[in-house]
């Protein structure tokens, strides 16, 4: 029995160390089977998923070597090969995959990685895209090649990109961001082309003449953002066909309306409101374009200090095209613009015997244009425009206890005819040739006083006056180096009466007391005449495919002229007319430039010099009253003005990120010695810093426009304070002091600067639909520069203190809403 239990015992164990051993062994295989299922699955989570791609050439389909693949816009070392392709294991996760390469405009894709994903990438080549910053002429290539210098195009594109105050695009604010292109502040009537002054600046709207390029004294110009379609800028070499300024020229087209389909397009911001519509009336055959803009949000006043509690602001514009395409050869425009301002401030000050409570300025201008083209033949074409335009500035003041209101108004009133012939006869020559005749009307001033009767009703005399003008250019291409623009223009000018033109005494100053005669002419009568001859020279000498340089030489006459005593000339500024007394401004321009294109002309490199001067400028006596004066040559002096300098520009035209940076160093000197008195001279007779003179400025733009739907945009700008005129001491007289100026212009204002943002968001949506909307966030003197407008001192007794007037002094953001329905 004990030796069965023995064994039984025995067999047991035996068993039992089998059970234990595959018990050992199975736990064993579960260890290893768990451990290597877990490094497995660690394995398996490290790379899942395969993400591949092939890298082409959007318009060659040729495949991209070397194009850098970034994860999450961090590098991971991997490059496309020589078949334009790429393989990278991922684990599961949303990812931005960023594709680039030199020349090409980056690719950025979106990706829930969940399975293996294989991309087909088309990266656009940026030389070959359309720019999307346009500062230069037409052609991509046209600053190298043409023979003309200081001509600068910006597209309305790039001006609807730039920071804008308030959310208003502003073509005029744009153009300060150009060498050469200044004003003399925040709030300034206009701008200062390479030193020359606010009227020496022909200003026009599809042909038509602009007198007051802004609204509400210089915040914002006149031009009605959506119907512009492109902007010239002449500051050096200016075409023949132009004339009657002595700086510059700035055409700006409007855009013809579509002829085939009907679009809506506005805005909306703090400001104003905006809507543009294009109707084809005729398909294929007539379109119209109507524009119009309006602010009326003059109640903000009221939430601000009190002292702006009385300041009522206001202003529009309209603007209409009718295009008509009457056959193949023959089409037929007709231009309508209309502007008009109100603005209300506390009294400014008192007028003869008008008890006013405030002074209310009133201004409108109205313009129309019509135009006929026509092919003669394939090498020749003519185009017959003719233009009428009105500027009617008011000074309205309302009186106490009285409905009654006192008006001083003005009026310029502008009718021209021209014809422009252009011919082509064969690859080395473009001829361009043409006349035109101006007729000027000027109402200086008048005082009308309702039913005051303490104020009597006055009326300065009417000037009228003629301009004609011939023309001709031809841009000849004397060998494949070699380009020259020869243009010529005679103007000839007329002052015309009913006029009474005074003599006065031989080498006496031009005062009351040196009258000895005085000769009235009739209506039609010639009472002076100028004239003479305008040579344009440009010419192009090509040192590669993608440099060239130039020289360029220009003179020209104006005519018609603003005087007046303030740095930026109000919107009742008189304007003068050339006659006996007052000689016509004739400037001479010498320019020299240096150009570049670079990188299939996506970069641009420009250096230029330029030296100006000017004879008969017009400067205001000590003390000038302009105010419903008969005489003006009483009040002004005539002298002469240099400027010179030199503009260097770097541009980015295409790619994901444009923009541009320049500098510009200038200086603009005056010199008035009419006579030997002390009131026929300023500053002894000296050369002084005319009001325009701001030696030192710097411009950068910087748009990054990552995709179709959203891009950000700052601009910085910076310049030399402008001259002001300080007092040489004072003299105290009964307890009071009172300054004396013996100097113009030799103190300075703090320089400027200024940096804005913009963040412009296209279609929110990302959505393909008829009705596209955009928000445009923008932030104008972002780090909140105390800019100095103006300084000026205020008496106490036998002290005095010195302020300082800021128009923006602090940041200013806005929010605009544009809409877009095709």
């Amino acid at each position: 029995m004990a030796v069965i239990f023995s064994k039984l015992i025995q067999s047991l164990a035996t068993e039992y160390a089998m059970i234990l051993k595959r018990l050992l062994l199975l736990l064993l295989t579960f260890c290893v089977g768990t451990v290597f299922a877990q490094q497995l699955a660690k394995m398996q989570a490290i790379h899942p998923f395969e993400l591949s791609g092939s890298i082409r050439d959007s318009l060659t389909g040729e495949p991209i070597s070397n194009a850098v693949i970034r994860l999450n816009f961090d590098k991971i070392g991997l490059y496309t090969d020589t078949s334009g392709t790429f393989t990278v294991m991922l684990t599961e996760a949303d990812y931005v995959l960023i594709v680039s390469r030199l020349g090409y405009r980056p690719h950025r894709v979106k990706l829930s990685l969940n399975h293996n994903i294989r991309l087909d990438i088309k990266l656009m080549n940026v030389a070959k895209e359309l720019e999307e910053v346009v500062i230069s002429t037409q052609a991509v290539d046209e600053n190298v090649t043409r023979p003309l210098l200081g001509v600068t195009q910006m597209n309305i594109k790039t001006i609807k990109k730039l920071p804008a105050i308030m959310g208003e695009v502003d073509v005029l604010r744009s153009l300060q961001m150009l060498p050469g292109v200044t004003s003399v502040g925040e709030a300034s009537n206009g701008v200062n082309i390479r030193g020359g002054s606010v009227d020496q600046n022909l200003i026009l709207l599809d042909d038509a003449p602009i007198f007051n390029p802004t609204h509400l004294f210089g915040l914002f110009s006149v031009f009605p953002p959506d119907a512009v379609s492109s902007m010239d800028l002449y500051k050096g070499t200016t075409p023949a066909r132009f004339g009657g300024r002595a700086a510059a020229v700035l055409d700006i087209s409007m855009a013809n309306p579509s002829l085939e389909k009907f679009s809506l397009q506005g805005g909306v911001s703090f400001v104003a409101n905006r809507l543009t519509a294009e109707i084809p009336l005729v398909k294929n055959k007539v379109g119209l374009l109507i524009t119009g803009r309006g602010a009326f949000n003059d109640f903000a006043f009221q939430w601000g200090p009190a002292k702006l509690k009385n300041i009522r602001a206001s202003f529009g514009d309209a603007a209409a095209k009718l295009f008509w395409r009457i056959n193949e050869k023959n089409t037929f425009s007709l231009s309508n613009y209309y502007s008009t301002d109100f603005f209300q401030t506390d009294l400014l000050g008192g007028i003869n015997n008008i008890n006013s409570v405030s002074t209310q300025y009133d201004y409108n201008t109205i313009n129309f244009t019509a135009r006929w083209f026509h092919i003669i033949n394939d090498r020749l074409n003519v185009q017959t425009t003719g233009v009428f335009s009105q500027y009617r500035p008011r000074i309205l003041l309302p009186e106490l206890n009285s409905d009654n209101k006192v008006t001083i108004g003005s009026e310029i009133l502008q009718r021209q005819v021209k014809t422009n012939f252009n011919y082509i006869p064969n690859k080395r020559h473009k001829v361009e040739f043409g006349a035109n005749m101006t007729h000027y009307q000027l109402q200086p001033g008048t005082l009308n006083p309702g039913s005051n009767q303490r104020v009597n009703a006055q009326s300065v005399p009417t000037e009228n006056g003629i301009e004609l003008a011939l023309h001709a250019e031809d841009e000849i291409t004397l060998n494949p180096k070699t380009t020259v623009s020869v243009g010529l223009r005679y103007s000839y000018f007329m002052a015309l009466g009913p006029a009474a033109v005074r003599t006065y005494m031989a080498g006496a100053p031009l005062t009351e007391a040196t009258v000895i005669d005085s000769v009235f002419y009739g209506s039609g009568k010639a009472t002076k005449s100028y004239g003479g001859f305008e040579p344009r020279l440009g010419l192009r000498y090509t040192l590669n495919e993608q440099s060239s340089i130039k020289f360029g030489y220009n003179l020209m006459r104006q005519y018609l002229q603003v005087v007046s005593n303030t740095t930026t000339p109000l919107p009742t500024s008189r304007w003068k007319m050339s006659d006996s007394h007052i000689r016509p401004q004739v400037s001479q321009l010498f320019t020299v430039g240096y150009f570049k294109n670079l990188k299939s002309n996506i970069y641009e490199f420009s250096l230029e010099a330029y030296y100006r001067i000017t004879e008969n400028i017009l400067d205001f006596k000590p003390g000038a009253d302009f105010l419903l004066q008969n005489y003006i040559e009483t009040q002004v002096l005539q002298g002469k003005s240099k400027a010179y300098g030199v503009e260097m520009m770097a541009t980015k035209k295409r790619g994901e990120v444009t923009g541009w940076v320049n500098y510009t160093y200038s200086r603009v000197l005056n010199q008035v010695n009419q006579g030997t008195q002390f009131t026929e001279r300023i500053n002894d007779g000296k050369w002084y810093p005319s009001n325009f003179d701001r030696p030192h400025s710097v411009n950068m733009s910087l748009n990054f426009a990552e995709n179709k739907y959203h891009s950000l945009s700052l601009t910085f700008t910076y310049g030399t304070g402008r001259p002001y005129t300080i007092p040489n001491g004072f003299v105290s007289f009964q307890g009071k002091a009172y300054p004396y100026y013996a100097e113009r212009n030799q103190g300075r204002i703090k320089d400027y600067h200024r940096l804005d943002f913009s963040w412009q968001i296209n279609n929110p949506s990302l959505k393909d639909k008829r009705w596209v909307g955009s928000w445009i966030f923008t932030v104008y003197n972002l780090y909140g520069r105390k800019n100095q407008y103006s300084v000026f001192l205020k008496t106490q007794g036998t002290a005095y203190t010195t302020y300082q007037l800021q128009i923006f002094a602090s940041p200013i953001v806005s929010l605009a809403y544009n809409f877009k329905f095709m």
